[in-house]
């Protein structure tokens, strides 16, 4: 049982939250279309704990989201995550940016892809069942119409994540579902920072690095 402050920047959601035994304590997001995360982040992260009452120092452990997701977004989140780790001498928790994802979709039945956009026709995505057991890891994937055939041949999938807007253009099955308008949230966090808090699953803070998936490539600024 844990009191865990959890970060989330690998969208343009700049999520942080306060959670204890996996239960959300507080929560503060910007869910907005532009990324923020430089200026709201530590903003963010002060006013939990006020709004919680809590002090810094009573926290067990900081979870951060690990990626994939915007190589800038992961990086000051991650920065911001260690930084706090040295500063209170507590342990790293990395959570799976997906499958926090995947954990906003409620269903009892069917398949569950996270996706998220990684320019032109390409998605950052991983298969769940139902039951959030991992189907088919993350890949970063070039989608076509053919994309996640062989699931949707067989039951539901639910496509969760901002990949969504892409993907509806190019499957129709009858089978696929797309939930639109959701990006990765600390409030999903908690519970799977609670599951790695309880077994010491841990990162060597010094060295640990997000998930990127892909390089990084600067594109130039239009005119």
């Amino acid at each position: 049982m844990g009191l865990i402050l959890n970060i989330e920047t690998a969208t343009t959601n700049c999520s942080v939250s306060l959670s204890q035994d996996g239960e959300i304590l507080v929560l503060k997001e910007d869910y907005n279309s532009g990324y923020s995360h430089a200026e709201t982040l530590h903003v963010f992260i002060d006013k939990v704990f006020d709004m919680a009452g809590a002090d810094p120092k009573s926290i067990d452990a900081v979870a951060v989201s690990k990626g994939p997701g915007s190589y800038t977004g992961l990086r000051i989140g991650v920065s911001s995550a260690k930084g706090l780790c040295y500063a209170l001498n507590k342990p790293l928790l990395a959570i799976d940016t997906l499958k926090s994802l995947a954990l906003q979709v409620d269903t009892g039945d069917g398949f569950i892809v996270p996706m998220l956009d990684a320019r032109r026709m390409e998605v950052y995505s991983a298969i769940f069942d139902s039951e959030l057991n991992i189907h088919r890891s993350i890949e970063a994937q070039i989608l076509d119409e053919n994309s996640f055939k062989e699931i949707l041949n067989q039951s539901k999938v639910y496509f969760i994540g901002n990949g969504v807007k892409k993907t509806k253009q190019l499957i129709q099955h009858t089978n696929a579902v797309f939930i639109e308008g959701k990006l990765p949230s600390a409030k999903e966090m908690a519970l799977l920072s609670e599951l790695k808090y309880k077994k010491s699953d841990t990162e060597d803070v010094a060295y640990f690095e997000p998930y990127y998936l892909k390089d990084f490539v600067a594109l130039k600024k239009k005119a």
